[in-house]
């Protein structure tokens, strides 16, 4: 008998500890699969620019802040919401595009691009998904350049970011909180239509 109860707290054991995979939670009434922790070391006490530092998925966004004077403004009190484009979104870039927004003479264009990518106040997920509700089916966000950016929610119930020249970038993992904001993952860079003088 004691045999038998050895085995069976052991298998127990076992299964729980390679049971473990990582924390998604899946409702099928809720926006997507929820991703909330970005497990690369961000830290809820932590600002914006602090955090973006510490992930290595995101170093190509953090590389064009500091070629801007912007990060100033991402650590300042906010509140502020960033939609910050994996590395891999920079990819969909037209070729040569990321290689000219390095350059001193873009750093304008540069300014205005990561500036895009954010909005003033703190907003969730759930936030974002109240405003296309209350709006049926769009909401429309002023973004820190005044240009504009509309959400939406696809077929598969995830928040897809529409630019002003119709590109779609997808919030990848979301609610990563700041201590003077929140931070969504996005897989697209997204563009602002060009303004002309």
């Amino acid at each position: 008998m004691k045999k038998l109860l050895l085995l069976v707290i052991t298998s127990l054991y076992c299964s729980v500890l390679f049971a473990q995979g990582p924390l998604v939670s899946v409702n099928p009434k809720a926006i997507g699969p929820l991703r909330v922790m970005a497990g690369d070391g961000m830290l809820p006490a932590n600002d914006i620019i602090k955090n973006i530092a510490l992930s290595k998925e995101l170093s190509t966004f953090y590389n064009f802040i500091n070629k801007t004077n912007l990060a100033a403004t991402f650590q300042s009190r906010g509140p502020i919401t960033m939609f910050v484009p994996a590395n891999d979104a920079f990819l969909n870039l037209p070729d040569g595009k990321l290689d000219s927004l390095m350059k001193p003479a873009y750093v304008w264009e540069l300014t205005r691009l990561i500036s895009y990518h954010s909005i003033p106040g703190r907003f969730k997920a759930k936030d974002i998904e109240k405003e296309i509700n209350k709006n049926k089916g769009t909401a429309t966000f002023t973004t820190l350049t005044g240009n504009k950016l509309t959400a939406k929610i696809d077929a598969n119930r995830n928040i897809v970011l529409i630019d002003e020249n119709g590109g779609e970038s997808i919030i990848s993992r979301f609610d990563i909180e700041q201590n003077n904001g929140m931070l969504h993952v996005v897989n697209k860079v997204l563009q602002p239509k060009v303004k002309t003088i």
